[in-house]
């Protein structure tokens, strides 16, 4: 990205009528609070004459503001006294997630009983609603299902599923239970399944036989049957028939008739009444696991209170939730994004809109075109999956009605302000703000968020979460903040979704996430907050590029790199180096039309000096036509380094587009 300095321009102002539309004004004129600092300062930070914590304030006033029902009332709203890192919330509080985002809305006297709770499109066009009644029944199905084979409060159960609406009531179906749902990617390959259902030891896995991803299908069953091979512990396998391989000639899959079952012979045959559990406020609902890097994959424990009152705040004020809203953000259910969304929307009888296939399918207008057809009012998106659709080219929007669309939204990682900037105006129109937010796993939630009715400047994000006592730190955990230095994004305070530890144990979370300051949750980002109070990310600090001794962020050189008019994507690492300890190599997907030369090469690792400092400046320059990524569009960068240092890769099974990887290896 670039500096500060160079997109200290605001460049979206939303109007006072927009302004005074939306809930977090109507919240803020509900409580006499005047601007958007005094906002932040009253939900995180001490206030004069008020005893309590503005922290402890807001989370009390937002679960009846929003109008979430405990079936018993919370004794205190939090109790720390082992302090932050082990924060009890609403104890004493008895609730489930499945009442507030599903039956309460499928009530015969709700209002909402027939509303539609999802739409879906396949990647072959087929397109199914469902109603709140509907998905209620389903869900009811899946409960007794569940207590039929064994499963009780406290169990885990693997959702190994395509994108496909059945998602969505093996998740309620789960929490009517009080069992621990285990998402996971369905783009994952056998050892990362193996993995996460070893950890989970969950018996009963819900699966499918596969699911289309540019017009081929994606055989799910056969990696399934391999990691539960690998892993054990699963009993029983409830397989869904996306591709209609039950009763088709073209391809058997495998099947163990002790454990497998169909989806069409389980559930349908359930009793569609069931008595929604009354369960403990912290009692664990999820457990989703980190797409980190190295080591072992993080189970991050989420609580039903926890992520019931975050992620409906969120939806509520940061995407300033309407009923008439249509939701859509790209995700699988295996990652947060599929749960934050399906529990931040239903919580208000939202609808939400679910796509199974590829952004660029079979044209390079799918979204638009999803936009257009379905009325979507909301559109959340990746960073670089905006990057590679932008350099199709616009003529791909002509022809499509966008206007429906009232907030964009973006997450995984740092934007360019070129792209930020097309984003803004050719997807929105120039009038609808990006919600540019921050967060992760471990809070199914945000750190940083827009509020919609601040003003913009590209790609930042505006400031701290509403309730989310947020800081920017140096090395010795001083707050640098409103020294407008660049830092580690820190949280002073636990929030009531910060996981209540890691399934492994709690010696791994302090050291994770508590061991570097005392008392301060270390997120591992570096912020920056500037002079006008607009707060932006530089990338992880914990990829650092140590250069003769000087650190860079990753993100910072392929901001730089990105300046450049000729380059649409880079991707930047570190390699050994006998002189420098660590050399920087940079790859290059260019604009189209733009050619390749050393020319060009030349101009690039100038403009990293010019912006970094010679030190900084690439080793060497390769050029490819495209990036290791995943489903949802982020480039994996582990991939690209182990390629090029020849390291193992250990597990790349999510990777979109494996034959990148040979192009990374020939790139030149």
């Amino acid at each position: 990205m670039q500096s500060l300095e160079d997109i200290d321009e605001i460049v979206y102002e939303p109007s006072q009528e927009f302004v005074e539309s939306t809930n977090v004004w109507q919240f803020m004129q509900a409580y006499d609070i005047e601007d958007y600092d005094e906002l932040i300062e009253r939900t995180t930070g001490e206030v004069a004459g008020v005893e309590e914590s503005g922290i402890e304030w807001f989370w009390d006033e937002v679960v009846d503001y929003l109008g979430i029902d405990f079936f018993e009332d919370y004794d205190t709203v939090r109790d720390d006294t082992e302090g932050p890192q082990f924060s009890r919330w609403y104890s004493g509080g008895e609730i489930n997630l499945a009442h507030n985002v599903l039956d309460r809305h499928a009530a015969v006297d709700s209002g909402t009983r027939n509303h539609v709770a999802t739409i879906w499109e396949g990647e072959d066009g087929e397109v199914r609603e469902q109603t709140f009644h509907d998905l209620h029944r389903e869900a009811n199905r899946v409960a007794n299902a569940l207590e039929e084979r064994g499963i009780e409060t406290g169990d885990t159960v693997g959702l190994y599923m395509p994108m496909v609406p059945e998602v969505v009531s093996i998740l309620y179906g789960c929490f009517k239970v009080g069992a621990i749902a285990v998402p996971i990617f369905s783009g994952f390959g056998v050892d990362a399944v193996a993995t996460r259902i070893e950890d989970s030891e969950c018996s009963v896995l819900f699966t499918g036989d596969g699911f289309y991803r540019r017009g081929e299908p994606i055989y799910l069953k056969d990696t399934a049957d391999e990691a539960i091979e690998q892993a054990g512990h699963v009993e029983h396998t409830i397989v869904y028939d996306r591709l209609d391989t039950r009763d088709s000639i073209d391809k058997s899959i495998p099947w163990t008739i002790s454990r497998d079952e169909w989806w069409d012979d389980v559930i349908p045959r359930a009793d569609d009444a069931y008595e929604t559990k009354s369960l403990p406020s912290d009692q664990e609902s999820m457990l989703l696991y980190s797409s980190g890097t190295t080591g072992q994959p993080k189970g991050i424990v989420h609580t039903h209170a926890g992520v019931q009152v975050q992620c409906a705040k969120e939806i509520y004020f940061g995407f300033d939730h309407k009923p008439s809203d249509r939701f859509f953000w790209v995700s699988d259910i295996g990652w947060m994004m599929g749960p934050w969304t399906l529990i931040g929307n239903h919580t208000f009888g939202g609808t939400i809109f679910m796509y199974e296939g590829a952004p660029d399918y079979p044209e390079p207008d799918r979204f638009w075109k999803l936009i257009d057809d379905h009325g979507l009012t909301v559109f959340g998106i990746s960073p670089t999956a905006i990057r590679a659709l932008r350099k199709y080219g616009d003529d791909w929007l002509e022809g499509h009605d966008l206007s429906s669309l009232r907030l964009l939204g973006s997450t995984g990682e740092p934007w360019d302000p070129e792209s930020w900037q097309w984003f803004l105006e050719h997807v929105g129109g120039g009038d609808t703000p990006i919600i540019n937010i921050s967060g992760g796993t471990e809070i199914c939630g945000c750190f940083l968020m827009p509020m919609p009715i601040q003003s913009l400047k590209p790609c930042t994000l505006g400031g701290p979460g509403l309730g989310m006592a947020i800081d920017i730190v140096d090395e010795d955990g001083e707050s640098i903040a409103d020294e407008h230095e660049r830092g580690y994004l820190v949280a002073r305070d636990s929030c009531p979704s910060t996981t209540k530890s890691l399934w492994s144990g709690d010696e791994r979370y302090l050291e994770e996430y508590w061991s570097r300051w005392e008392g301060l949750w270390n997120h591992g980002d570096w912020a920056q907050k500037d002079t006008d109070g607009f707060w932006f990310l530089h990338g992880r600090a914990d990829d650092a590029l140590n250069v003769a001794g000087r650190k860079v962020g990753p993100a910072e050189v392929e901001g730089a790199l990105i300046d450049h008019e000729a380059v649409n994507q880079a991707a930047a690492i570190g390699v050994p180096d006998e002189t420098t300890g660590t050399a920087v190599v940079a790859y290059i997907v260019l604009e189209p039309r733009v050619e390749p030369s050393d020319e060009l090469r030349e101009e690039l690792t100038s403009l990293v000096g010019t912006e970094l400092g010679k030190p900084f400046r690439p080793q060497e320059i390769r050029f490819v036509e495209q990036f290791p990524k995943t489903q949802s569009g982020k480039i994996i960068r582990r991939a690209i380094q182990a390629v090029h240092t020849g390291e193992d890769m250990g597990d790349l099974s999510s990777i979109e587009n494996p034959d990148a990887l040979d192009a990374i290896e020939n790139a030149r």
